[in-house]
């Protein structure tokens, strides 16, 4: 617990340490309630629960924050017969009870996990759950959320996942994510990519991060579009109360089948474009292990492609390459099927120069 000591003043550490030892009892009691108590266990729980009143209240706080509400009510018969006095927590024990039941459950999270918006203010609402994910290049993977919500993570991709008892927050530092958004109308999940938030209930939408534009495209239902600036105070760390609440109606909606390119410049108007439905189909094929291509030129082609392998590809000067374009479906990674492809249909060969890097040459 060492790493939220600061929140407290140093007059108040005996209270602290008699607060912290009953965070990690209630704790205790709510890990033992995911496998089913026995019959002694109902009996010393009983037993803590008439020691004091704040037990009781400690551990309704802690079910609270982990969703085991339910599990206390089929107990309610073990609770002390009395009116409980359900009086407001000090917010540090919210953020204690989220430490502790943390630590007893980080085995089922992976690596990367940090306390540091603790220290830095007395927020409401309290990180209950981080997990970051990441890819390699060539990778994908796909992950079940707490709240039931799905996401893909494409290749050569990174994400950080906070999860508030207000809000969903990802997000997304490089590649590319497709999010099926499990519907929570008071706890709206925003997804974060390069200064853009966009925001939804419950939907599905692709993001990818490039290096002047984040590309958003719908999938179902409709999400909005904000600037992080806009909504979060420039502290230092992700205030998260602001993203607790729905972003204003003036925000840009966009809806299915709608995509557009955010510009990170400031250069660019940013239009909503109108998808074919085929055109949805090839731009998310890479869920799938594949990449489809309707006409693009070869070198958007080959710059697509070279997302899933550590290989260069490098165009010899041929204007003949230029007005190369490409139809088909890859196997993403499978360099040397594309290049089977490419020799085969396209009159292309090519020259492995180095370990990771192929020129290609036309040959027509």
């Amino acid at each position: 617990m060492s790493n939220i000591h600061q929140l407290h003043a140093k007059g108040k550490q005996n209270n602290i340490l008699a607060e912290e030892k009953r965070l990690d009892e209630a704790s205790d009691w709510i890990a033992k309630l995911d496998r089913g108590l026995d019959q002694d266990e109902k009996s010393s729980l009983q037993t803590w629960l008439v020691l004091s009143p704040l037990n009781l209240e400690v551990l309704f706080e802690v079910a609270k924050i982990w969703d085991k509400m339910d599990e206390l009510s089929r107990l309610s018969d073990l609770f002390p017969q009395r009116t409980v006095t359900q009086k407001k927590l000090p917010k540090w024990i919210g953020a204690m009870a989220a430490s502790v039941i943390f630590a007893i459950t980080i085995g089922f999270y992976q690596s990367g996990i940090n306390f540091s918006s603790f220290g830095q203010s007395e927020q409401s609402s309290v990180v209950v759950k981080q997990m970051n994910y990441q890819t390699d290049v060539g990778e994908s993977n796909t992950i079940n959320l707490p709240d039931n919500s799905k996401i893909i993570l494409n290749t050569n991709s990174f994400v950080q996942i906070r999860y508030t008892t207000t809000a969903r927050i990802i997000e997304l530092h490089r590649g590319e994510i497709h999010i099926d958004v499990a519907h929570d109308k008071n706890r709206p999940l925003s997804v974060i990519a390069s200064g853009k938030v966009i925001q939804a209930v419950g939907t599905s939408f692709n993001v990818e991060v490039r290096n002047e534009l984040v590309e958003l495209i719908v999938t179902a239902g409709k999400v909005l579009v904000a600037e992080k600036h806009n909504i979060i105070a420039d502290m230092g760390f992700m205030d998260i109360d602001a993203l607790a609440t729905r972003l204003p109606r003036s925000s840009m909606a966009i809806s299915k089948g709608e995509k557009v390119e955010l510009d990170l410049t400031g250069k660019v108007i940013e239009k909503i474009i109108k998808l074919d439905p085929i055109d949805v189909a090839a731009s998310l094929s890479w869920r799938h292990g594949n990449l489809i291509f309707r006409g693009e030129s070869l070198a958007d082609a080959m710059a697509e492609i070279s997302r899933y392998t550590d290989i260069t590809f490098e165009l010899s000067d041929d204007e003949r390459l230029k007005k190369v374009q490409v139809a088909g479906v890859f196997k993403t990674g499978d360099v040397k099927g594309l290049l089977e492809v490419l020799s085969n249909n396209f009159n292309i060969s090519y020259e492995k120069v180095s370990r990771d890097k192929i020129i290609l040459k036309y040959t027509g």
